[in-house]
Parts: C-alpha cells; structure tokens; sequence
C-alpha cells in the first residue's frame, strides 16, 4: 500500500503536522482518486507499534496483521454488493473481509455488529479504526445508529469515513466528522502516474475515465480498451442494422455497453455546442461528423434511456432484449433512422 504522489500534500497535514486526532475523519472527494487506499495507509500507520515519521513501518506485528487482514483493532464495513472495480470505487488491494454485509447497502445490524468492539479495550493499547466505505451506502436506520458513537465515542477509537458522494450523507454526520477533501492530481502529473504504470495509451485511457488516476489504470487493460473500440467503431457510421449490433454487443458485458454509450452520448452533446470531445479522444474525427446531424433533444433522451437501463443492469434480465432496445433507440434518436 503506498501513499499516491498527488496524495502527499494532504499526507503531511494528517500525519506530520497533526492538529489533534479527531474522532471520526471524512474523506471526500471524486471515484478513482485513491480515497480508499489511503483511508488503508492511515489505518496501518496508526496501528503501526514502531511508526517511522511519516509511514508505517511495515515489519512489526501490528503492520503484519494488518497487511494479512487479522488486525483485532481494526473493522471494514462495506456493502456486500460493493466492488472495487466498480465506477464508484477505488483500487487497491483489501486489507480485511468485511464483516456481515447485506446488499447494496451498510445496514443497522452492522453498525449494531460494532458495539462490543468499540467499548472494550483494544488489544494493541493503540487506536481501535473503523473504516466505512463508501459511507453513503449506509441506509437511513444505520447512520442514525452510528450518530451517538460518532458524538461520543470510547477512547482512541476512530471512524474513517469515505465517500464518494459525501452530499448523500446525514448533515449530523458531517459535523461530527473532521472532513478532508481528497485532492486529483492534474492532467500532467496523472499522465506521468500512468505511464509509469506501464498503461496502454494513458491520455485516451485517462480521458475515459473523467481524469480519475486509478479508474484509468484500470480502463487501460489492452483487452477491455479492443473491446471498446470494436464497439465503437460499429455506433461510429451513419447508419447501421440494430439487430446485428445488439448480435455483437452480447460478446461484451452490459455494464460496459451501456458506460461507452453513455461516454458516447455525452461526447456527442459537447461536439454539437463545443465542437470538442472528452472521453472518447481517439474517435474525435466520428464523432464530430455525427454531431453535425444529431438532434440534441433526442441525444437527451436516448441518454436518459441509458440512465435508466443503468440502474437495472445488476437485477435479473434478458440481456439480448436489453440490447435490441438500446440498439433500436440508438437508430431512433442518435441516427434518426428506424435502422
């Protein structure tokens, strides 16, 4: 676990120029920033037995527990739908299995599950750490069960919250936390990362992913970045059969269809009013062309389309059904053509 280079600034206000330990900390900010890694580098180095200045030591029993996900101060709460690689999450390795998860959501039973935790002692005599991520996924009956120990939790016990969407979060659960807002690292610098991460074309990559670091590193997988353009490069012409498409579009996940269409989309609407692209840089060329006759009300509404079938894409469904349609509407609104 490292501390990322856009990340040392923030670093050094937490760890070398500390204004006190606060009992719950936020940290905030935008998807593939690296919120979640080093919300795990802090833990380590607060439960670190033999710290350096400014990093944990990575040798003694606490470092080793912690590194193998046996640490007994220290509680991962997720939801169990929850994954990394999804487009709200950040990378990194896991230091500990959750504990008991239902759903898409952090529930009251695992707030309830703590309670034994926070009010013994710890076994190290350090802090007791209880990382939330991300803590907008706990539901109404678990953040109002969190609100008392937040206000006033046993000694050295300390709550990291991590949120992507801290705006969905209870305004009592704000202010009783320290916030931090998670820096992104300019174009440049994120650039330099990724090329030193051995990605494939990092500035399309990078572009694809909003300009989040890590999401990029993982858009820039050769395999998923082929897919992509072979799908694209079928959407790119002037006219095109719905039905061969959606054909095709079943050799690739549906959750990826339906983010390059949105990306897709989105870049046709800045085409149309800026004349510029931002996701999708290496089909500049296709895309102008097709914004030059596209309606943008029907470039809205096929992408509320893809808003909706983005929200039924992890429930029970006929994917073959599911394509056909976005590829029908595709022809409808994008192309104005019936196919």
């Amino acid at each position: 676990m490292i501390i990322y280079p856009w990340q040392e600034n923030i670093w050094r206000q937490l760890v070398l120029q500390p204004r006190g330990q606060p009992n719950a900390l936020l940290l905030k900010g935008r998807s593939g920033i690296g919120k979640l890694d080093f919300a795990r580098v802090l833990s380590q180095y607060l439960l670190c037995e033999d710290r350096l200045p400014s990093a944990p030591c990575g040798k003694c029993q606490g470092c080793l527990w912690f590194v193998n996900g046996t640490h007994p101060d220290f509680r991962l709460l997720e939801p169990t739908a929850f994954s990394e690689q999804e487009q709200e999450t950040d990378v990194g390795e896991k230091t500990r299995p959750a504990e008991k998860k239902t759903g898409n959501q952090i529930t009251v039973e695992q707030i309830r599950y703590l309670d034994d935790f926070t009010n013994l002692t710890s076994h190290r005599n350090g802090y007791k750490i209880i990382l939330i991520h991300p803590a907008e996924a706990m539901n109404k009956h678990a953040a109002n069960a969190i609100l008392k120990t937040l206000e006033e939790p046993p000694g050295n016990t300390l709550f990291i919250l991590v949120s992507h969407k801290p705006q969905r979060l209870l305004p009592t659960i704000i202010s009783r936390c320290r916030s931090m807002a998670m820096p992104v690292p300019d174009r440049e610098a994120a650039l330099k990362w990724l090329e030193l991460q051995k990605v494939n074309e990092p500035d399309i990559a990078l572009a694809q992913s909003g300009y989040a670091p890590l999401s990029a590193l993982e858009i820039g997988i050769r395999e998923t970045q082929e897919q992509r353009k072979e799908f694209l490069q079928q959407i790119s012409v002037a006219k095109l059969n719905p039905l061969l498409l959606a054909e095709s579009a079943l050799q690739y996940p549906l959750s990826d269809i339906i983010n390059w269409l949105q990306k897709w989309i989105c870049d046709l609407i800045y085409c149309k009013f800026t004349y510029k692209v931002r996701y999708h840089l290496d089909f500049t060329e296709q895309l102008q062309k097709l914004s030059r006759s596209a309606d943008a009300l029907g470039l809205v509404r096929y992408y509320r389309e893809l808003l909706a079938a983005q929200r039924a894409v992890q429930h029970p469904l006929n994917t073959r059904l599911v394509l056909e349609q976005l590829a029908f509407s595709y022809c409808r609104w994008v192309l104005d053509t019936e196919g």
